[in-house]
């Protein structure tokens, strides 16, 4: 296999020592709580990452994409939950890969999703299990376990000729919002207190529940208490980011991802300099600008995955092109950093920088041999 200094750049960098100690981390934490987790496998979008993130066992995924439903399945995971609310112009493709032979979980929250999944899944000749997706803490999609709407949606669930009610789902993704270790704890606790109550209310009412979901790697990570949770959900977790670094989940020296990038140019008089490392290779992604620390488009260290002296951050991209500066805005010497260079870039979002790549570089800790190529995928 070739050295990472024989790539063409910019190259997604993937540490397997970081990996695995992440993936370990939290499975321990999970099992330690009496649970199990279903990782979140749209942040990898690749089998030999996921292989590893199950850790041998014959566990489930969580995907947010029927692509990644259909990749993962025809590489032989059967068991999948689909976590984002299913458009009517998706059950045909679900319906498609239930009569394949995959156990397939869809999510709704609506009333109008239950008529359009149920009369796809009696088109179908078939029986679609359904999650209801609930809203603990006002971030996006579901209901409210208070609501009476819950009750309206699971009955209906439950009469319709072609559905079958699992359980419920939720994922706090206000815990990205929190900064301090008692916040996330609380954040937490709030998120399996709400789907355990919702889970209670419909039971009570005679609705058969057998799934009580929950997760985001934050939740999960300050996780204290799983009672009455069957499942956890996370997906960034296995990576790290400077998101989850920022918000208290992890240090810099657990980012498992980083991209190469090489020197281009200088702009001396501004401090600059320049590399081949643009948004098309990094993101768009900003999501460290509302943290206390801006991480700009990502901290960069040298090309072994060490911090460099001068505490660079790329400061702005363009497609192609990448700004690198001192975070302090102090100049920078051109001759230390040489047309040619290597550095390497640690992302705001795995999930977003991943996206920008079609294989992992795989190396371990320091060494720049690359060990193996492992592909991953994009789209829907």
């Amino acid at each position: 296999m070739p050295s990472l200094l024989d790539l063409e750049t910019p190259v997604l960098v993937l540490d397997r020592c970081k990996l695995d100690r992440n993936l370990a981390r939290m499975h321990e934490h999970v099992h330690s709580l009496g649970c199990v987790i279903r990782p979140h496998v749209k942040t990898a979008k690749s089998i030999d990452v996921v292989r590893r993130s199950l850790l041998g066992e014959p566990g489930g995924i969580t995907v947010s994409t029927l692509k990644e439903a259909e990749y993962f399945f025809e590489h032989g995971i059967q068991d999948i939950t689909y976590a984002v609310g299913l458009a009517p112009n998706k059950v045909e493709h679900v319906a498609a890969l239930i009569q394949r032979g995959a156990n397939l979980t869809v999510l709704l929250d609506n009333l109008a999703v239950v008529a359009s999944v149920a009369q796809g899944a009696r088109a179908a000749g078939l029986t679609i299990p359904v999650l209801i997706e609930l809203d603990v803490d006002g971030h996006r999609s579901g209901v409210a376990p208070s609501s009476a709407l819950l009750l309206e949606v699971a009955r209906a669930v439950k009469s319709a000729a072609g559905l079958v009610l699992r359980g419920v789902l939720t994922h706090a993704g206000s815990s990205y919002d929190c900064r301090t270790v008692e916040a996330l704890r609380q954040m937490a606790e709030h998120e399996r207190s709400g789907a355990v109550s919702a889970a209670d209310r419909l039971k009570a009412a005679g609705l058969p529940i057998s799934v009580v979901s929950i997760g985001s790697t934050p939740s999960v990570t300050f996780s204290r208490n799983l009672a009455g949770v069957t499942e956890v959900r996370a997906g960034v977790y296995v990576f790290q980011d400077l998101v989850m670094a920022g918000v208290g989940v992890c240090a810099l020296d657990d980012i498992a991802l980083s991209v190469l990038v090489s020197v281009i140019g200088h702009q001396s008089e501004k401090g600059w300099i320049i590399t081949d490392g643009g948004w098309a290779a990094l993101s768009r992604d900003r999501g460290t600008s509302s943290q206390p620390v801006d991480q700009g488009y990502g901290v960069v260290l040298d090309e072994s995955g060490k911090p460099t002296r001068d505490d660079l951050i790329v400061l702005s991209t363009n497609q192609e092109h990448g700004v690198v500066a001192r975070r302090d805005g102090e100049s920078l010497s051109p001759a230390e950093y040489p047309v040619g260079m290597l550095l390497r870039v640690l992302p705001n979002h795995a999930c977003a920088t991943g996206a920008q790549h079609a294989a992992y570089h795989v190396v371990e800790g320091e060494g720049q041999e690359v060990l193996e190529v492992w592909p991953r995928f994009s789209g829907w």
